[in-house]
């Protein structure tokens, strides 16, 4: 990873990403998603993941096009929503923090929430570098 090319964000220019990311999820759609990411990305759904590299490749997991071990499927219109929110800058280094709720089917109760915590590296042009996810479910 050539952390040269990372650029300073601000608080707002990081919440806007996220809610780019949130919006790009509900629709997958592949320009959204690609607009999200550097062509050079590492993106990991679990810290302890081999990185998936490649704009393309990282396109294809969240479509659910390619196989990829602990890649999450893709979710069903209506059953989950989300929200996230910058609370640490540094640089082109940022940490999000927010939570993911599910429901069965659209319009039913909230089943499962998630806590998250992502760590992003942007570049210049505002493109995520590298991605890294921890998250853990609600009791």
């Amino acid at each position: 990873m050539n952390y040269a090319r990372s650029a300073d964000v601000t608080r707002a220019d990081v919440d806007r990403w996220l809610q780019d990311y949130v919006g790009a999820w509900k629709t997958y759609q592949r320009e959204q998603i690609e607009a999200l990411f550097a062509q050079d990305v590492r993106y990991r759904y679990h810290p302890y993941d081999e990185p998936i590299e490649g704009r393309e490749a990282v396109v294809q997991s969240w479509l659910g096009d390619g196989e990829r071990a602990g890649a999450s499927t893709r979710d069903k219109p209506g059953t989950y929503e989300a929200a996230y929110r910058a609370i640490a800058i540094d640089g082109g280094l940022a940490v999000a923090t927010g939570s993911t709720s599910y429901r069965g089917r659209p319009g039913g109760p909230v089943e499962r929430v998630f806590d998250n915590c992502f760590v992003i590296r942007f570049d210049r042009d505002g493109k995520c570098t590298e991605f890294t996810e921890w998250f853990i479910e609600r009791p």
